[in-house]
Formats: C-alpha cells, structure tokens, sequence
C-alpha cells in the first residue's frame, strides 16, 4: 500500500533486471493490455508513467528499497519542511501532466492506467495536505523508517545488507529531528502514546536485537562503524521519545478528521464517493449478518452455551506443536482445496515460507513479508510470532490462536489472500504491479477469508465458522470505529466498548483496536474493500449470465481471475474495468 497511514506492501512483478537498473529511465514495462509491446501514443504515456515511477522512488527511498531498488539503501525520505513542500510540488506536477494526457489517445488499459496515476497523486496529497498528517500524526513517518528490509530480506550478503543498515542509522538522527520540528502541538492523546510507542519501540530493537542480526560478520571496522552508527539511531530515537512524553500532559482529544476530510480521504484515496450515511448502513448491516451467522454456528459448536463462552472455547483449541508448524501444516490443505474447487487461478508452483517470527518483528500475531517487485526471485515468508518467553504461562498459552483463527489468518496472508494476490500482481504489466491500494489488499485478503467458507472449506464445522467469522467481524468494528472516530464524536472508551460488545474481543485487544482507528482512520479498508469485492462479484455474474452463488465454487474462477489482473489499482477503477460502470462499488 502507499504511504498513507504510515503502511506499505511492496507488491511482486515479474521485470527484466536490466530494465530496471537505475539509469535506465525506468523498467520499460508499460505496454498494451494483452501483453504485447506497442509503439507510444503522441502523448508517450509510456514515458510519462515510467517517469513517474521514477521520480517517486527518488522521492521516497524507503518505499523505492522495500520495492527492491536498492541504489536507494540506506536513504530515508527528506522530512524537513522545504522537503515536504517540494513532495507536494512534485505531486501537483505530475498530477497536471497525467490530466492533460487526452484520454482518447489511450488505449484502455492506459487509460485505467492514467487514472491510477491521478488517484496515487491525490492519496499522498490528502495525508500531506489536506490531513495534515506530516505534522499531526506521528504515525504517518513509522513504517518508513522501518529497517526491516535490511534485516530480514536476503536480496545481498549479510555484509552488504548491514552496510545499507549503517547508512540508514547514519540517517536516523537528521529524521528524528525533522520529525520533531514539524509536530505541531498541542497533539491528541492517542497519537502521542503511538509515537511513544512506536520511537522507543525502535531504540529498544536497535539496541536489543539489531545487533544479533550482524552478530557473525567479522569485520572490525565494519562492526566498529555500525556500533557507532547504531547507538546514535537509538539515541535519536530515545531522545524523541522523551518530546513526545513531555506532550502529555497537554495532549488533547482532538484526534478526529470530521465527516468532510473523511469523506474526501475515501475520495481520494480509494475513489469510493458513497455518502457516509450509507457507508455506515452497510457496515452496520454487515455487522448483523456475521453476528447472526455467529449465533447459528455457536448453536451448533457450544448448544445451550453463550457466544462469548463459545469463543473461548474455540481460542482454547490450540494447535499441539505450536502455531509455526500448524500454519506450515495448513498451507497443503488450503493451495490443494483451491486446486480442487479450481476456485482461482494459482499462477505457478511458487510457495511461501513459513517461520518464527523475528524477534524485532514480533508486534504482529502473523504477517507475510513479500519481496518487493525489484527483487526477483526472492521468496515470500509467512511469519508467525510466538509468545514473548517473559510472559507467564498463562499469557503465553493463551497468546497462541485457536487453530480456527489461525486457519482464517492463514488464509487471509498467504491461500487464497496476500500470497495468491501478489502471484497475480506479478503479472500485470502496468503501475498497479508496484502501487497496491490499502482496501485492495486487504479487501482481497478478507473477502477470501469469507471465500474459503462459502466455497465450502472445513466442510462445514461450525468451529471453523467460528473463526471465520471472529475476524470478520472484528473487520466490521473497525469499520463502524473509524466513521464513529472520526465523523460522530466516538470516544475511545465507546470504540473499545464496541469491541467487546459486537466483535466480542478481549479488552486488551479491544483497546489497541479502538486506539488504532484514531492515527488509523483508513482501517475501515478491511470491510470497505471487501463489500465493493462482493459487489462486484454479484454484479460481474449477472452481467455476465451467471448464477451467484453458482452451481459449483468453480463458477467464480472467472471473476477472481478477472478481478486479480489488474494490479492493485482502487476497486472503483478495477468494477471501472470489468464493467464499464464505477458509478455503484456497495
């Protein structure tokens, strides 16, 4: 996803290596629709959107590295004032050329193309400008300072990589204190314990297990400069953390966008114009049909039991050898179901890793590390975290999903979510390769949840249903939060209590969740993409002279095939697309 909330997910795309390398002005990968190259319009889109890929990752290193260019290693975006007027300048500039493109001298594909060229702009447009985030929300810088890439990814020799690290540690202090010139203050509450957070959170890792990463290589001066380098990226950090917790006590609760900026970053970010009134009904009517879909299949798994007993009883059917092995047990029994209900095309024989996660990335329950789409050939990891030692036995046991839930986590990351939808990605020849939109992703990643179980998955176990539907409708509470947050006067303590109430969530969880939707307010996406996904479905098949539901899950395989051949562009552009018709995405 681009930067936004602070989120990316480098997509896969299958290049040239050496069309890509960085004085080439580009990958060269932008030609007709069905593959074949074509000579430029008058308008040379061609060049126009190569150029745009190009000076975007010049201006945004840290997406330009976990995207595989790696010229750009070690280099962090320039976050001073006069930097994020001249990203704003560039932005408007490129938006200018892209609209005086006339679109009648595009071919169609080009013309999706040019579309999402102008939605790219407008989305970091509205967080730059509009939402004010460079210096209202902290979390907008987190995960571009993340050095993950670094750390975990095999793209070079460990030696290489923790050269590239010391670079960017080098960076680290300029940032932290660009970071720290542009917070405008007083902040909200919320966000300053994020920063708290998220800052030390780094100064910790730095300090605590960077070092292990780099531990084998013996080069003196090459450890020499990174204890150097490192100790100064923790300081930096350590010394922001300290501004933020002197914010306290003038924080405010001034967190929310109001319903106009909320509805213009639905516009502008995902091009969806519903009214948030009908936004909200659709969430709302979602929420009931999984809540009623709960109750049924809690009847079945727990007769005569509350839901809430019912859950428990589901999260304490662990998997005996622990999470890793039972996640790297399931993905057989997903890719070979897909295969079997021939339910969407699985593009190749590629396959997911499976591993602990590491131990500076263990914030996430599971996550899918996908190479970025300049790092050909390089294999995708689905990690699942493991329980901190530290923590008692409780907490340690009860800390490990259920096997339910981490059946539809599975799914959601790697047969048939993130995984399959970037094996599709690889094969679009168009911008949409490299720019995956948040609802998207994760709309894709959560309707195949849902997927798995109308397609017939788990034979109907009502345990299983059990875990389908916890995380959809944890999905739906976010949802109903960020418009509640930030368009309604919802406090935090009534987004975490809606939680608990609908989504029957642990406080604990309730509490991230509702904190979340304040620096967040995006993460409606989940839902919102999957009802336009739904959406489309129902309208594709009819459209299209088909049942929906049809007479056999492999009745959809046209429409999931069709849909995942566009790349990651905003679901409006993809019904756009198929349909000759964004006017109704819900």
């Amino acid at each position: 996803m681009r930067r936004g909330t602070g989120q990316l997910i480098a997509g896969v795309m299958l290049l040239v290596a050496t069309a890509c390398s960085a004085g080439s002005g580009g990958c060269g990968f932008f030609g007709s629709s069905d593959g074949r190259t074509t000579s430029a319009p008058v308008n040379s889109w061609p060049a126009l959107a190569n150029r745009f890929v190009e000076d975007y990752f010049k201006a945004q290193p840290a997406f330009a590295v976990s995207s595989g260019r790696h010229e750009y290693d070690g280099k962090l975006p320039d976050w001073s004032g006069t930097g994020l007027q001249a990203e704003s300048a560039r932005l408007k500039t490129i938006r200018q050329e892209a609209e005086a493109v006339l679109p009648a001298s595009l071919d169609a594909a080009q013309q999706l193309e040019r579309e999402h060229v102008l939605a790219i702009a407008d989305a970091d447009l509205f967080w730059l400008e509009k939402a004010q985030s460079p210096y209202r929300n902290p979390a907008w810088y987190l995960d571009d300072l993340d050095p993950d890439v670094y750390l975990s990814r095999e793209y070079a020799p460990l030696d290489q990589r923790m050269r590239a690290y010391i670079a960017y540690a080098n960076a680290i202090p300029a940032a932290a204190a660009q970071i720290r010139t542009n917070m405008r203050t007083p902040l909200a509450k919320s966000l300053v314990e994020r920063a708290i957070s998220g800052f030390g959170g780094y100064a910790d890792f730095y300090r605590e297990d960077v070092p292990k990463v780099f531990a084998s290589i013996t080069d003196t001066q090459l450890q020499s400069d990174f204890d150097t380098a490192n100790a100064a990226a923790a300081k930096a950090m350590d010394d922001l953390k300290a501004w933020f917790e002197s914010q306290r006590n003038t924080a405010t609760g001034d967190f929310a966008l109001g319903p106009d900026l909320f509805a213009e970053m639905l516009l502008d970010t995902e091009r969806v114009t519903v009214p948030l009134d009908t936004l909200e009904a659709a969430g709302r009517a979602d929420l009931a049909r999984n809540q009623a879909a709960l109750t049924d299949a809690c009847a079945k798994y727990l007769p005569g039991g509350t839901v809430n007993a019912c859950i428990e009883k589901a999260e304490a059917h662990k998997p005996a050898g622990g999470a890793v092995p039972a996640a790297r047990a399931m993905l057989d029994d997903l890719r070979g179901f897909i295969r079997e209900q021939d339910l969407v095309t699985i593009p190749n024989d590629e396959q997911a890793r499976v591993a602990e996660a590491p131990p500076y990335n263990r914030a996430n329950t599971a996550y899918i590390n996908v190479p970025g789409p300049y790092d050909i050939g390089m294999p995708s990891t689905y990690y699942v975290a493991p329980p901190d030692p530290k923590w008692s036995a409780k907490e340690r046991a009860a800390y490990v999903p259920g096997i339910a839930n981490l059946t539809y986590v599975t799914i959601h990351e790697v047969w048939p979510g993130h995984f399959l939808q970037f094996l599709h990605t690889n094969r679009t020849k168009s911008i949409g390769s490299i720019f995956v939109g948040y609802a998207y992703a994760e709309g894709w990643a959560h309707y195949a949840e849902e997927l798995m179980w109308e397609a017939g998955y788990g034979n109907g176990d009502p345990e299983q249903h059990v875990g389908q539907l916890m995380n959809a409708l944890l999905r739906d509470v976010r949802f109903l939060s960020a418009i509640g947050l930030h368009t309604h006067g919802m406090t935090l303590e009534q987004s975490e209590q809606m939680f608990r109430d609908d989504a029957h969530a642990n406080p604990g969880t309730a509490r991230q969740q509702a904190a979340r939707g304040t620096y967040d307010p995006a993460y409606l996406n989940y839902t919102l993409g999957k009802l336009m996904i739904r959406k489309l479905r129902t309208d594709w098949m009819k459209a299209n002279n088909r049942r929906d539901p049809p007479a056999s899950p492999s009745g959809w395989k046209d429409f999931h095939d069709a849909f995942l051949s566009h790349g990651g562009m905003p679901v409006p552009l993809v019904r756009r697309a198929l349909l000759k018709d964004d006017s109704a995405p819900l």
